[in-house]
């Protein structure tokens, strides 16, 4: 609702008589780029009147007859770009709109170059927008996607931070989840655990939230922002946890067909990338081994069976789409041969007679071509995914992996020894054989004796894995 309000002028879309939006360009960086494409497809930004969408560093041409709206980050180098479009009468008019707060200062320069340009009339709006966050479904939202190595778990907990590099993580972390809480409306009840990065956030956040409440007249909370949340009693709560209290679940082998897609395939932003198979055929000796084709999906909250099935075990879901496929063959068999009846000659009397009822049958058939062909692509898109999926899991076994991990995280019975899955040559990657063994070893009561670990340790050697991960959480322990 937001975004669909920045891109009508930061005024809320209006059905007007003719109905026809007012065309115009929206430029944005990375970080903009990031935050609208899970959230609007290209044909939903044509449907709001955007007809270019550009890259805010890219080269562009001047149209000077269009209003621009930019949605950009308030970093230094954006002002400089947007500063020199003035000052290049680029466009009609200007709307500028920061992803998160900008200074004083760089609303300064940007005045100045405007002035210098004689584009002041020509800048209409100026907007903190107070979106820097990217929502990936209707309840989940991450903190950023470019530069995520700079807020990671590895950032937070590296020996050598400064104490200037800390603060710039806190201030990226606490500056997202402060947009995420205006665009809700809502200020949270905020609970933490002590001593970790967490309380660091806690204060910060609260802090922030205290500051912007004490001016009342210019508050982001009252008014009329989205919600005025200010009088509503239902004040969400925000629970915030350090991610070493349990640092087990992120290295699970999962099942569930999300989880499985972001775990072995590449899937950033609701975007698979696929490298398609090149088959079976063999290539002639001596000729050159075929390119792999590159196909992206994207797994949206369109998607009816991505929505159903996301949260299904592996199995269900290789099962739903076999269904699925099953019926859209009967659905377009039906189609086919209603097709061959209307072809028969006329001096056949049942002929006649079973145009009349199938004339009924065929009109309803075509109506639903539409449908049905969204549906074929689905399956097509999942069948590809899932078969992407079941690779992986066959050729490291991954099925075991995870049946042996759950046992070790609820404390059961294993049924086989774990140096018997590490020296298993078939069983993973190295990778799989870490994540396995510091699952087990952060998992366990006591830690296992020197000369158990010694044995381990030569074992995971042998099937080349890196020990630096095993270090590190020997030390955490």
């Amino acid at each position: 609702v937001a975004l669909k309000r920045m891109l009508n002028f930061n005024v809320p879309p209006v059905k007007n008589s003719t109905g026809e939006p007012v065309w115009k360009v929206l430029i944005y960086d990375r970080f903009g780029q990031d935050i609208i494409s899970p959230l609007l497809s290209v044909k939903e930004l044509r449907d709001m009147g955007i007809t270019l969408h550009l890259l805010l560093h890219s080269d562009r041409d001047a149209i000077p007859d269009v209003p621009a709206v930019y949605f950009v980050m308030p970093t230094e180098e954006n002002i400089d770009r947007m500063c020199q479009d003035l000052r290049n009468q680029l466009y009609e008019s200007y709307y500028l709109n920061f992803i998160s707060a900008i200074s004083r200062s760089k609303l300064e320069d940007i005045a100045n170059a405007a002035i210098g340009a004689n584009a002041v009339t020509q800048v209409a709006k100026v907007f903190d927008q107070y979106l820097n966050f990217i929502t990936l479904e209707d309840d989940m939202f991450v903190l950023c996607n470019q530069n995520k190595e700079l807020v990671s778990y590895r950032a937070i907990n590296r020996p050598d931070i400064t104490d200037t590099e800390m603060e710039t993580i806190m201030d990226t972390i606490v500056d997202s989840l402060f947009c995420f809480f205006v665009t809700l409306g809502a200020i949270p009840i905020i609970r933490c655990s002590r001593g970790t990065a967490a309380e660091m956030v806690a204060v910060k956040l609260d802090k922030k939230l205290r500051e912007n409440l004490r001016d009342a007249r210019n508050s982001l909370f009252t008014g009329d922002t989205l919600g005025a949340g200010q009088f509503s009693f239902q004040r969400p709560l925000l629970v915030l946890v350090d991610r070493n209290i349990d640092l087990a679940t992120p290295l699970h082998h999962t099942w569930t067909y999300q989880a499985l897609v972001h775990d072995v395939l590449d899937f950033h932003l609701n975007r698979v990338n696929l490298e398609e198979s090149t088959g079976m055929e063999s290539t002639p000796a001596g000729a050159r081994p075929k390119k792999k084709n590159k196909k992206s999906y994207d797994l949206t909250a369109s998607d009816k069976f991505w929505q159903k099935h996301k949260g299904s075990p592996f199995p269900e879901v290789a099962e739903s789409v076999q269904q699925e496929l099953e019926s859209y063959r009967a659905q377009e068999d039906e189609v086919k041969r209603l097709k061959s009846i209307m072809g028969i000659e006329g001096e056949d009397e049942g002929a006649i007679s079973m145009l009349s009822d199938n004339t009924a049958k065929l009109t309803s058939a075509v109506s639903s071509l539409p449908e049905l062909l969204e549906k074929k692509r689905l399956i097509d898109l999942h069948t590809n995914v899932a078969t992407a999926v079941l690779e992986h899991i066959k050729s490291r076994k991954l099925d075991v992996y995870f049946e042996y991990e759950e046992k070790i995280m609820s404390k059961s019975t294993l049924d086989k020894s774990l140096l018997d899955m590490i020296s298993d040559p078939d069983a993973g990657t190295p990778e799989d054989k870490m994540r396995l063994f510091l699952i087990y070893y952060i998992s366990s009561a006591q830690a296992p004796s020197e000369i158990d670990l010694e044995q381990y340790k030569k074992a995971l050697m042998d099937a080349g894995c890196n020990l630096a991960p095993l270090s590190y959480i020997k030390q955490w322990k």
